[in-house]
């Protein structure tokens, strides 16, 4: 068989960061029968310095019909046949051991070797050791492929996989309704891509160990902008635009709501504004640190017909001036303290997770927590993110268009889905990708 090798790099060469938290890379092939096998690297640091273990996954994927639940996605099905582990060190034996099922420790971690593979799962016995490791393929479950044009004329081609629940104990039948960062082709990746050789040498037994990079800088100051349409689950698509002033410790955020995965038709703008303040460095991110939000004022301008009728269905007094929503005029929801219908507050508070890393061209990039997959509001410290949304970048001038989504001015990137759909297994197939992963609002939720 005929493989092109694939690098996920969503945005800068990193360590993927899923909620928990937990770090790894990642590594898929699809075989063009439908088969699939998957390498999922897990390590103890969120740099991904430090190799814990290391899970190799066999099984099938069938591609299903478009999603009638996320625009521009596709539903598709696998099917595992078996799954293997291959622990690197004493002690990360002992922490998976400490935290399995008794049965699972006596019939496969009691006897592992570290840099051994051994069976965890097969389709005769149960899901529970892999139910207990927060292990699932789930992400399977809801496919996008899109290929950019960069402006300098090269391509990348990218696959969307699942998002990962933020609730632990929903991950493992969670069906998902947003994406993860894309996984890129290697034959049409982004460059310079200088720890992809790691990658590519990796395997069960040697997993790669990503150099460490040095620290972006970390003021807040200035304006900060999506790189793309971003989708949020629960089928939410929207750019974001936010300003910081570190001296007065104000901030204000403009998120541009629309019903389509390209973010060319508007729905309605959300702009909202108050105080922050900095806290200590993360405890389980390393890099990362701790913001309180306070939301003071939210401010909402109906961007079509349906929309302005729904606000305008509201009852007096919960959702702005009622009757008083027409396309195009912006209102103010503080007097009414919020929106019942979009779910938001005022004033509300958010504890939040930001993180600083450069990009592949050593330019700024900003982190900020990912949103409660249920919707709710990180207004707790014990909500607090451990996982992040796709980055921003740093807008170093000029007002961009209110309806031109970001990736298409500030990124030089323009993108063209990759239909999938009906004969989505031969067409996906034929792509006979490897994916090498990770290296890399809801309407209640501000950030």
């Amino acid at each position: 068989m005929i493989c092109f090798f694939l690098f996920f790099y969503p945005a800068v060469f990193r360590c993927e960061v899923r909620p928990g938290p937990e770090f790894l890379t990642r590594s898929y092939t699809f075989h063009p029968n439908r088969h699939l096998q998957a390498l999922q690297h897990y390590y103890t640091d969120s740099t991904c310095g430090d190799p814990a273990y290391s899970l190799l996954i066999w099984g099938k994927l069938r591609l299903r019909q478009a999603s009638w639940i996320t625009s521009g996605g596709t539903e598709a099905e696998p099917h595992l046949s078996k799954v293997g582990i291959v622990v690197h060190s004493v002690a990360a034996r002992q922490r998976l051991a400490s935290g399995l099922p008794p049965v699972c420790v006596g019939l496969t971690l009691g006897r592992v070797v570290p840099g051994k593979l051994y069976e965890l799962y097969n389709t005769r016995a149960g899901r529970g050791c892999l139910a207990a490791l927060g292990f699932s393929m789930m992400e399977l479950g809801l496919i996008r492929v899109e290929m950019q044009h960069h402006s300098h004329g090269g391509k990348i081609l990218e696959l969307f996989l699942g998002d990962i629940h933020t609730d632990w104990t929903q991950r493992t039948h969670y069906r998902p309704t947003g994406y993860q960062q894309p996984l890129q082709n290697a034959m049409h990746h982004i460059h310079p891509c200088p720890v992809c050789a790691l990658v590519y040498r990796s395997s069960e037994q040697r997993p790669p160990v990503l150099p460490r990079r040095s620290a972006a800088s970390a003021s807040l100051a200035g304006r900060w902008v999506s790189q793309r349409c971003e989708t949020r689950p629960t089928v939410l698509f929207l750019t974001r635009d936010f300003s910081f002033d570190p001296e007065q410790q104000v901030w204000e955020g403009i998120y541009r709501h629309y019903s389509d995965p390209f973010c060319s038709q508007p729905m309605f703008t959300l702009r909202a504004s108050g105080h922050y303040a900095q806290g200590n460095p993360s405890s389980k991110v390393l890099g990362a640190t701790e913001f309180v939000f306070k939301v003071t004022q939210v401010r909402i301008t109906a961007m079509e017909e349906p929309t302005a009728k729904l606000l305008n269905e509201t009852r007096p007094g919960k959702c702005g001036r009622a009757g008083g929503w027409e396309v195009g005029v912006e209102q103010d929801l503080t007097p009414t303290h919020g929106c019942t219908v979009l779910g938001i507050k005022l004033p509300h508070k958010e504890f939040e997770l930001f993180k600083f890393e450069p990009d592949h061209r050593k330019h700024p990039l900003l982190f900020i927590g990912e949103r409660p997959t249920d919707g709710s509001s990180p207004d707790r410290p014990q909500k607090r993110p451990t996982s992040f949304q796709a980055p921003m970048v740093l807008c170093s001038g000029g007002e961009r268009p209110h309806h031109q989504p970001p990736h298409h001015s500030e990124s030089g990137f323009n993108s063209k889905q990759v239909q999938v759909t009906g004969n989505g297994t031969e067409r996906l197939t034929q792509l006979v990708l490897l994916l090498l992963g990770s290296v890399l609002c809801s309407l209640s939720g501000i950030h």
